[in-house]
């Protein structure tokens, strides 16, 4: 149906412009008058040619709205395509009308007959109007695609879907087009709070536009004091007046573009506490899926990128349209039919920098996304040095790294070559229109229809007022480049976690009772694989449950739910009865502490480190976590103690170092609940050996959920929950275990006799005591490990 309304409502425009311009013709001609016209036409009398546009406009319309109707799916697709090209013919008959006009103004009162001007105007109306009903026709793709495809909906299903979705490329497409100019008013929103600034600016930058607009206007009186007056009174007071104009000029500058500078340095901080405040409140899953070197090129590189040129863009915009609609208005007050000659440039060089603004647009895009592939590999190359350095793998990541950034330089040349053919195209296109301005002006001063003096200061003026429109059109694509910097800055800004914490519970009392109800998880990396199936056990207020099983088979999984890093598909995980996600996002990390197999410590000093999220905590509750961790002592020994820094992720210490500052920053916190993600597992036998006595010295006070390797801790648990590939295959003390021959069983077979044992063996742990909590310490580096 819409389809049908665009064809008719062109046909009645072609129809009605059909005999608007031919009447108005025949009016100024004759009825009869026609054929001679053809006959002898003289382009300086008839106005056959305007008439003749009409053939023109007539043939394009109507033959779209033909090849719409003959071919509904491919037609407006193939109108739209050629949208470019409509605008350039359109801007051509529009030129040509006014070199008409031009033409009539020297031959008199021609160009004051009613009827010619009438056809005159209705020519640059019925031009702009073509523009507005080929865009209707191309506008009705939509539309006549998805009627289209419900009338193939029986006949093939494929082909339904390759235009459901070439539909959905064009939609897209259209609303990228529309949120360019969103995404730039939403960036100079972020600068109200400094409208004052920017008032300032603007001031000093209309001051020094209209000092600007009148040194050419001024030059040309000098001018004229010299060839045509030949007196130096008339020559000095217009080179005074031009002196102050340049100095106040040359001040205005100066203050403008400081204030502009300041006030986009501010929007550029502003962008980057959004993004970063955006990204701490993501969930865990969000990380999994992008990747660092990804997350750190938009907060580092974009948001850079789009407060320069968003500040350098805007500046030299406003710049220059205000300079270019001052030097307008003294071109039209010298001479407006110099004017008309110059607007008939200007068309064509604002088509050319849409198209080559759009192109830039998407190349870089496509930079940045290539950009942060490199930066990617460089990050993690960089923060893996080591690992690159053991293994020799230098050159293979130099290699690796050099091969993104040629890609990258790929797109650089076509980025070149685009702004090559950009302005070759500008350069030629202002070459041609100073010509026509020299030709035509000489014909003016010839005629004694202008001065010397004022040709040449509308020359001036031509030539700022070229400089001025080339400034709008290497901003319009620099603001485009900034554009696509600020929607992939944004993207992140408005991004909302799917994990929300927005949980207010925060009872002052907890016990620390843990419980997983027929808990079913997937990542949401990976959401086709269940890592955990229908997982229920608890864990009791002030007991230690240990988690073993095989690796893979869903034990540190539990311990991301249970630290509500995730959401599970299905079941709960309850905390003294409740939702885990129901509590308060920092009362439950007070009350849960984790400990994981490698801590990451941040570049501070010890102390930061220790009272990490708890940045008011006294200096002696500092030292009595460092002393339940047993981390003290070596902590003294530090060259700076408490204050010595740690180095990037903890490098300037030891493993077993780090672990107990990690065991101190979780102790600090007197959390109900304490999680040891095989603590000790990545440690030395001696660092296995400190660690573990900070351990059994805090195990007994808190609610323990452990995850290791080590017999003697697996052992003392309260309760052992066996995984095997998501689900619980056993649960009991060891004794208890031990007697079910299962996969625990196993287990201990294969750690300690390292063999699978198909025949019942001797059981030798069946009867293994307890280890006393005196003598355990002693003996950490014989206990077998599994």
């Amino acid at each position: 149906m819409r389809l049908l309304v665009a064809v008719g409502c062109t046909f009645t425009f072609v129809l009605v412009d059909s005999v608007i311009s031919t009447v108005l013709y025949t009016q100024w001609s004759g009825p009869n008058s026609f054929l001679d016209d053809i006959l002898d036409f003289d382009i300086h009398r008839s106005v056959l040619d305007l008439w003749m546009m009409l053939l023109v406009r007539s043939c394009l319309l109507s033959g779209a709205s033909v090849g719409i109707l003959m071919n509904q799916h491919d037609g407006p697709k193939r109108v739209a395509c050629m949208d470019t090209l409509m605008v350039l013919i359109s801007l051509t008959i529009l030129s040509y009308a006014l070199a008409k006009l031009l033409i009539f103004s020297e031959m008199g009162a021609l160009m004051h007959d009613p009827w010619f001007l009438s056809l005159f105007s209705w020519t640059c109306i019925s031009a702009m109007g073509s523009v507005f009903f080929w865009k209707l026709l191309s506008s009705t793709n939509v539309a006549s695609s998805s009627g289209v495809g419900e009338r193939e909906r029986l006949v093939d299903g494929t082909e339904e879907e390759e235009q459901e979705e070439e539909g959905e490329t064009k939609r897209n497409e259209a609303r990228q087009k529309t949120n360019s100019g969103a995404t730039l008013g939403r960036l100079l929103s972020y600068c109200k709070k400094d409208a004052g600034l920017l008032s300032l600016a603007f001031f000093f930058l209309l001051l020094s536009a209209v000092c600007e607009a009148f040194i050419p206007y001024f030059t040309g009186k000098a001018i004229d004091g010299i060839v045509i007056h030949k007196s130096m009174e008339y020559f000095i007071k217009p080179m005074t007046i031009l002196t102050v104009l340049a100095l106040v000029s040359s001040l205005a500058i100066g203050f403008r573009g400081g204030v502009f500078s300041l006030t986009f340095a501010r929007l550029n901080i502003r962008l980057r506490n959004l993004l970063f405040r955006s990204l701490m409140h993501q969930e865990i899953g969000f990380f999994d899926a992008n990747h660092t070197g990804d997350i750190t090129s938009r907060l580092t590189s974009d948001t850079t990128q789009v407060s320069d040129l968003i500040s350098q863009n805007v500046n030299l915009f406003l710049r220059s349209f205000v300079k270019a609609v001052g030097f307008f208005i003294f071109m039209f007050g010298m001479s407006w039919k110099l004017t008309l000659v110059t607007i008939m440039g200007f068309p064509y060089i604002a088509v050319v920098s849409k198209l080559y603004g759009e192109y830039y647009k998407k190349l870089t895009k496509e930079v940045q996304t290539s950009l942060a592939q490199a930066n990617k590999v460089a990050e993690e190359t960089i923060s893996a040095m080591r690992t690159v350095r053991s293994f020799a793998g230098e050159d293979q990541e130099a290699e690796s790294y050099y091969s993104k950034l040629l890609e990258v330089f790929a797109l650089n040349k076509k980025q070149a070559v685009a702004y090559a053919c950009f302005m070759w195209s500008s350069c030629i296109s202002e070459l041609a229109l100073q010509v026509a301005i020299l030709f035509y002006g000489g014909h003016l001063v010839v005629t004694d229809q202008m001065s010397g003096g004022t040709l040449i200061s509308f020359v001036i003026y031509e030539l700022e007022l070229g400089e001025c429109l080339e400034s709008i059109a290497s901003v319009y694509t620099g603001l485009m480049q900034g554009v696509g910097a600020a929607e992939k800055v944004f993207e992140y800004i408005d991004r909302k976690s799917k994990h929300n914490l927005d949980g207010q519970e925060a009872p002052e009392m907890l016990q620390g009772l843990v419980e997983f109800r027929n808990v079913t998880f997937a990542y949401p990396t990976r959401p086709e694989t269940d890592v955990l199936k229908n997982v229920s056990f608890s864990i009791q207020p002030g007991k230690v449950t240990a988690l073993v099983g095989p690796s893979g088979s869903g034990k540190s999984s539990c311990v991301s739910l249970l630290e509500n890093f995730y959401t599970p598909q299905n079941g709960q995980v309850l905390l003294d009865g409740r939702p885990i996600e129901t509590y308060q996002h920092s009362y439950l990390h007070s009350k849960v502490a984790l400990v994981g197999q490698e801590p990451v410590l941040f570049a501070r000093s010890v102390q930061k480190n220790i009272v990490y999220g708890l940045p008011s905590a006294p200096e002696e509750v500092v030292v009595t976590a460092a002393k339940k961790a047993n981390a003290h002592d070596f902590i003294c020994s530090l060259s700076k103690g408490y204050d010595t820094g740690v180095g990037e992720k903890g490098t300037q210490l030891s493993g077993g170092q780090k672990q107990r500052v990690a065991i101190a920053r979780a102790l600090i916190r007197n959390p109900s609940v304490l999680i040891l993600d095989e603590a000790t597992s990545a440690l030395d036998a001696e660092s296995e050996h400190m660690v573990q006595q900070a351990l059994n010295a805090v195990m007994e006070n808190y609610t323990v959920l452990v995850i290791a390797h080590r017999l003697s801790t697996v052992q003392r648990a309260d309760t052992i929950v066996v995984l095997d590939n998501g689900v619980v295959a056993e649960q009991g003390n060891h004794d208890k275990l031990m007697d079910l021959h299962g996969l625990y069983y196993r287990l201990i077979q294969r750690q300690v006799l390292g063999s699978d044992c198909t025949t019942e063996p001797p059981r030798p742990f069946k009867q293994l005591p307890r280890v006393p909590e005196e003598d355990e310490s002693s003996g950490d580096e014989d206990v077998p490990r599994y």
